[in-house]
């Protein structure tokens, strides 16, 4: 089974004041080159949307990767899906969504939710052991045309109204520890002790 996992990175990260919170280093590294590396070390399909020249390309060019790269950044979270999705191979049988700014998911976290989408081959996503829903998410690939037709900036959302949902409890709150301010960095980096 071969899962497309798209990285959508075209976001300004207007709420960092100037910083560009994919670039920020966690783990000895740019963020956004963590989770590529993490996506790759799953041994599937990588595919990472940036904006038209942007320094983030340089983080991640060396990676066994697929960049695309857009106009409409702009639109938001629905372009860069779209772009991504565009690019998925037709032999892919689920599209795995996997923002860019969620740094405590690792590749263990990537391959449970992959495994468990193989097993019931229906919308499947990173959840707390409460039972929230957050990221990453993995649609059949038969929802292809619905994530080609998505806008504005609310990402896949609706597409998962109304459907069943195979939720995969993440440890602690992994599935929606995403960074979009500086004071976000900072709580998150206190509360890691560094």
């Amino acid at each position: 089974m071969s899962i497309a996992i798209v990285i959508p990175a075209a976001g300004a990260s207007a709420r960092m004041r100037g910083r560009d919170k994919l670039l920020e280093i966690v783990e000895d590294r740019p963020l956004l080159r963590l989770v590529a590396e993490r996506a790759i070390a799953t041994g599937h399909e990588v595919t990472v949307v940036l904006p038209k020249q942007t320094k983030r390309r340089d983080v991640i060019t060396d990676l066994s990767l697929t960049i695309v790269e857009i106009e409409d950044a702009a639109e938001g979270m629905s372009a860069s899906v779209r772009a991504g999705v565009g690019n998925v191979a037709t032999t892919a049988t689920g599209i795995m969504i996997l923002p860019a700014d969620m740094p405590e998911i690792d590749t263990s976290d990537l391959s449970s939710v992959i495994q468990a989408f193989e097993i019931n081959k229906s919308i499947t996503r990173g959840s707390n052991k409460d039972g929230n829903e957050g990221h990453p998410v993995i649609f059949p690939v038969s929802d292809k045309q619905a994530l080609l037709n998505l806008t504005g900036d609310q990402g896949a959302r609706s597409i998962t109204k109304g459907r069943e949902v195979k939720l995969v409890a993440l440890n602690s709150q992994r599935a929606f520890v995403d960074l979009d301010t500086p004071e976000d960095w900072d709580a998150w980096r206190e509360k890691l002790g560094k």
